[in-house]
Order: C-alpha cells, then sequence, then structure tokens
C-alpha cells in the first residue's frame, strides 16, 4: 500500500467576506507561509489571515509578473519572507493537487455511467434468457 506522505493544506471556505482559514496538524518541522504555530500545541498551526490573503492575491499576479518579483512583494507586503523557490514550490504543488481532484471527479462520473450501462444491459440479457442467466463470461 502506498503512503502519501505530502503534507496538504485544507480548501477555505469561501463567503462573501472574503476567506474562512481552519488550523492545520503541523507534520514536518517547516512551518508553511501563512500559518504560525499554537503557543498551546506545538503540533497545531494557526492561519495567519493577513498573510494567506496576501498569497491569494499573489497567486494571481503570478500571470503577469515572475516568482521572482511576486516573492520579493509578498515578502515586503507581509514582513515574512518567503523565496521564489519556495513560492513556486508550494503554487506547483496546489495545482498538481486540484489537477488530480478534478481528474478523480472525471472518473468518478464515467465509473458511475459505466456502471449504469453494464446493469442495463445484464438486465437484458437476463430478460432475453427468459429469467435464466446468460453464459457471458
Amino acid at each position: 500500500m502506498k503512503i502519501n506522505k505530502q503534507w496538504k493544506l485544507p480548501v477555505p471556505d469561501k463567503t462573501d467576506d472574503g476567506y474562512i482559514w481552519h488550523p492545520v496538524v503541523r507534520i514536518g518541522r517547516h512551518i508553511p507561509f501563512g500559518y504560525k504555530q499554537d503557543p498551546k500545541d506545538k503540533d497545531i498551526l494557526l492561519p495567519i489571515e493577513e498573510e494567506l490573503e496576501l498569497y491569494e492575491k499573489a497567486k494571481k499576479y503570478l500571470r503577469q509578473y515572475s516568482y521572482r518579483d511576486v516573492a520579493n512583494w509578498l515578502s515586503t507586503q507581509s514582513g515574512r519572507k518567503i523565496s521564489h523557490v519556495g513560492l513556486m514550490k508550494r503554487v506547483k504543488i496546489e495545482q498538481k493537487r486540484k489537477t488530480a481532484a478534478s481528474n478523480q471527479r472525471y472518473l468518478a462520473k464515467r465509473y458511475k455511467e459505466a456502471l449504469e450501462k453494464a446493469q442495463k444491459l445484464e438486465g437484458k440479457i437476463i430478460s432475453q434468457g427468459n429469467g435464466e442467466a446468460s453464459s457471458i463470461s
């Protein structure tokens, strides 16, 4: 059995006022941009809403500017350092997960349709055999 050791950020709930960010469990020694360690429990990371909202803006700026420029802007605005490589890794991982989730939804839909068609075919085969099971393997 394959174990996925990659760290996954929770998806924020989007509201009219912005996003609702959730605390996460700390897995590694690195604290990701936009989170801080809970003073009461070292294994919980609390969201820093200002940094996370700046990060969301930064992802939009990446359409026009380089990772280095956006990382410098993000570091200046937030007061917390993030390198262009760190920004690129985080964005790429999010894109990879988004693509994987989309593919899984697509395949689930296709499997559901295939199952429905298979059940219809089985029903036709059984009804043609006058209630006897057909010898299709």
